[in-house]
């Protein structure tokens, strides 16, 4: 049992509209009211840069409203600053003549964006779903929105979506790892943007991260086996991405310190999914036939060894138990139910945002690293 088979594995500013004092009159109240002649008259200019460009801009809304750009754009942004009846004025205005605000002049104006980059393994995992939802429910209330990337697990394509989003001035990066090149690392440090890795806990002080420690759910899945009796558990493991190699080297130590063999795994590089865990599962019992128990890298892999087992007639757990990492949707509902370790990834997201939001409102947390826990999660399988 020494050998281990391996598988495949700016736009220019806006031209300052020069000041009329009988465009409008300032109450008392600080609200405008409208003057004796309206500002698309005062101003044609307005009308024919419009024509121009073929976009309604921010001073026909105001000369239809009459009242001024300024009142107008904070209409827009902070209604309640503005009287109701200019406002009312504003958003009249505004539906009739189809005004879409300008991203990049407010970005001009504010230097903020008000974009977040998020970069992700993958758009079609459970996991990863529900950490955007997170994402999406703090950056949204917040007023931003956010670009998402898949890097498909490659650093090369990590590399590239930087470079890339840092060209759309992102006032921030939310990364799923801490696996960061050194090029990565200077572009970012070059155009000075935070960075909040999520999954992974970080160690150096510059960096902030949120998540849980992978080799701790990996040792304490072990941990949960042997101590459930069985004699020698087994690893399966696909993708390798960094996590699943640090959830990899927990069970390891486990098994080293209670005696037992750690080279019961079989490893491939190939995507997860149901149908590889099938295949995996087959070849660990003609690899190892002792194994009788396995721990899956993730859910995917766990079920589709369930269902193997299942296709077989092999007992689960008589014979072989399995369990598996993350509990998505369909593992409390599988026959039997699939023991795994639950984790926060919806909270991942939003705490990893919410650490982002107050990096840039210059207000960070008093921790850089924030540990979110696991969960072990028994049930039927094992």
């Amino acid at each position: 049992m020494n050998k281990k088979p391996t598988g495949a594995t700016s736009q220019p500013k806006p031209l300052q509209r020069p000041r009329n004092s009988t465009a409008q009159i300032r109450n008392k109240r600080g609200a405008e009211s409208p003057g004796t002649k309206r500002e698309a008259d005062a101003h044609p200019h307005h009308s024919a840069r419009r024509r121009q460009s073929g976009r309604v801009t921010i001073a026909d809304v105001a000369g239809r409203a009459q009242v001024s750009p300024m009142t107008v754009s904070r209409a827009l942004k902070n209604p309640a600053q503005v009287l109701p009846e200019a406002r009312a004025r504003v958003e009249a205005a505004v539906a009739a003549l189809g005004y879409v605000p300008s991203h990049a002049a407010r970005t001009l104006a504010s230097s903020r964006s008000r974009v977040v980059a998020v970069l992700v393994p993958s758009l079609s995992n459970e996991v990863f779903v529900d950490t955007l939802a997170g994402i999406q429910d703090c950056l949204g209330s917040a007023g931003y929105q956010f670009l998402i990337g898949n890097t498909n697990y490659s650093a090369d394509k990590q590399a590239e979506l930087v470079s890339s989003y840092l060209t759309h001035a992102p006032d921030g990066f939310l990364v799923t790892g801490i696996d960061r090149s050194a090029t990565i690392r200077q572009r970012l440090a070059a155009a000075r943007v935070p960075v909040v890795h999520m999954y992974d806990l970080g160690r150096a002080p510059g960096e902030w991260s949120v998540g849980f420690s992978q080799q701790r759910a990996g040792f304490a899945l072990a941990r949960y086996l042997l101590e459930r009796g069985y004699r020698q558990p087994g690893f399966i493991g696909a993708q390798l991405d960094p996590r699943t190699m640090h959830r990899r080297a927990g069970f390891r130590r486990a098994l080293r310190e209670a005696g037992r063999d750690p080279d019961v795994e079989i490893l491939t590089g190939e995507p997860s999914s149901v149908g590889l865990g099938s295949r995996l599962l087959a070849r660990m019992l003609e690899y190892a036939p002792a194994c009788d128990a396995i721990f899956c890298c993730n859910d995917d892999l766990a079920l589709g060894a369930l269902f193997e087992c299942q296709r077989r007639g092999i007992p689960v757990p008589g014979r072989v138990a399995i369990a598996g990492f993350n509990d998505l949707s369909p593992s409390a509902w599988a026959t039997p139910s699939l023991t795994t370790i639950t984790t926060p990834r919806y909270q991942i997201g939003f705490e990893a945002a919410r650490q982002l939001l107050q990096i840039l409102d210059g207000h960070p947390p008093e921790r850089n690293h924030i540990d979110l826990g696991f969960e072990l999660t028994p049930r039927e399988s094992a």
